[in-house]
């Protein structure tokens, strides 16, 4: 049994069962269980809630870690926060902790769009609220976040997708494939049955890799910056830093997560037309990617943004690329808690 999903390591957290979900590739899970975290208080008007659904690979720990407190734009002395874990993060109902019928490789196809529901069905009937004063997350967040101003426009009075896009492009399908193979094409990862735990580790090892060749950027090793985060070489930094990370996941749960991740696309809500759907957003919304991100770049964001009304392009600053969400980058994080804080304070639909 895999010990890395537990409260210790991630908590504190609440399951909550949301009951039946059915799936839009036609699959369905019986009792759809989302590990929740909840920070600071829901108001008497029930207008302060903030949802901030979770990246790949991420949980509601980190979110609390780097984005979360009184010092923050997401301060809970303002604001009743909910994080929500994805499904397939381990701590939401995933292929680790499935019923057998369902676990490992046999735990159905989930797409943004489940998640987005099964979120929804959490906000509306477990903690009734109607309006969410702001909804954002990072990176597969981020396609969530899209997903919500698209499907529920008038429950979405902001919107902050980060280092992330309403439509995946070719380019970001094709490296997910490459993590995809890093961990399937193992011997010992046969339909996801573990036959060597030491052929499992090497997988995650080489997924670790491909996140260190794409998650930061060229001018980030250019100039050393894995020096400034505590590593002396990059051989340390790839074995005790970026593979130390991955090594304790479940590879299920990855695989659950870069599906969905491949085929995040607002746009099927409107045939395809994506100008159309994201015609459809009525959030005050901020796009912020990351100015050396490789998987998301500002010009593929700013390619969405410019069809949202009542927009803005908010880009980050950090040499970090994709992975300065992990608050790698102080003042990344800084001029992010500017941007939210303006984007908070500004009228909602204004």
């Amino acid at each position: 049994m895999n010990t890395y999903y537990t409260q210790e390591n991630h908590g504190p957290y609440k399951l909550i069962n949301i009951g039946r979900l059915e799936l839009e590739e036609g699959g369905v899970l019986e009792e759809c269980t989302l590990a929740v975290a909840t920070h600071g208080q829901l108001n008497a008007a029930r207008d302060n809630a903030i949802l901030v659904p979770t990246w790949y690979s991420g949980t509601s720990k980190i979110m609390e870690q780097i984005y979360i407190g009184p010092e923050h734009a997401l301060n809970p002395d303002r604001y009743f926060i909910i994080v929500v874990n994805q499904i397939g993060s381990g701590l939401s109902l995933s292929p680790s902790n499935a019923p057998a019928e369902i676990a490992g490789p046999k735990f159905p196809r989930v797409r943004i769009g489940d998640d987005v529901q099964a979120q929804h069905r959490l906000i509306t009937q477990h903690f009734g609220i109607e309006r969410l004063a702001l909804v954002l997350g990072g990176s597969m967040g981020a396609q969530q976040t899209y997903e919500w101003a698209v499907r529920y426009p008038d429950m979405v009075e902001r919107a902050a997708p980060i280092a992330g896009t309403a439509r995946n492009t070719e380019h970001d399908f094709m490296f997910a494939e490459t993590l995809i193979d890093a961990i399937v094409t193992d011997p010992a990862f046969r339909d996801g049955n573990y036959t060597d735990s030491a052929e499992v580790a090497a997988g995650l090892r080489r997924h670790a890799k491909l996140w260190t060749v794409m998650g930061w950027s060229t001018d980030f090793f250019r100039v050393g910056r894995h020096k400034v985060l505590g590593f002396d070489n990059m051989e340390s930094f790839v074995d005790q830093f970026m593979t130390g990370y991955f090594a304790p996941m479940d590879p299920n749960n990855l695989l659950c997560m870069i599906w969905k991740w491949q085929r995040g696309d607002v746009s099927r809500h409107t045939g395809g037309n994506l100008a159309q759907a994201l015609g459809r957003i009525k959030a005050k919304t901020f796009v912020m990617p990351i100015s050396h991100d490789m998987f998301f770049p500002p010009n593929d964001c700013l390619a969405e943004q410019t069809r949202i009304a009542n927009s803005e392009f908010r880009p980050l600053n950090s040499i970090d690329g994709h992975l300065a969400l992990f608050g790698t980058d102080a003042n990344c994080i800084a001029e992010l808690d500017t941007n939210l804080r303006q984007l908070l304070d500004a009228q909602a639909g204004a």
